[in-house]
């Protein structure tokens, strides 16, 4: 796993990467609201990936038992990408902190063979 985040001076806004997800990342351990997210799982030609998106901070998160705010299906080989709204408004709000976890099943514990590459834009 490599993570890096990198402010975007013009704008304030975060992106935040994780080159290999899978078991649980704490993006940001306090309130934020989200943008966009990338996924490639291009990698893993014959599995999807179900990206979890948790409305907590990554430390109170067991995945299988931990109910997801939010549950992105990533198909076998693709990249996705999607922005998120409220309204006519960028961005949805996640109001105690936000992390991240990408297993082969929606209510699972296993993260794909192959490294699933996760950009999320958040401020």
């Amino acid at each position: 796993m490599s993570i890096t985040q990198v402010q975007i001076p013009s704008t304030g806004q975060i992106v935040f990467t994780d080159t290999a997800l899978g078991t649980v990342d704490a993006v940001k351990n306090s309130a934020c609201k989200v943008f966009s997210i990338a996924a490639d799982n291009s990698a893993n030609s014959g599995a999807v990936t179900y990206l979890h998106l948790y409305n907590q901070a990554g430390g109170n998160i067991t995945l299988g038992t931990t109910p997801s705010d939010s549950i992105i299906m990533v198909p076998a080989g693709a990249i996705l990408e999607l922005s998120f709204f409220t309204g006519n408004a960028p961005g949805v709000s996640f109001s105690v902190a936000l992390s991240i976890a990408a297993p082969t099943t929606s209510g699972g514990l296993t993260p794909p063979s192959s490294s699933t590459i996760v950009s999320i834009v958040y401020q």
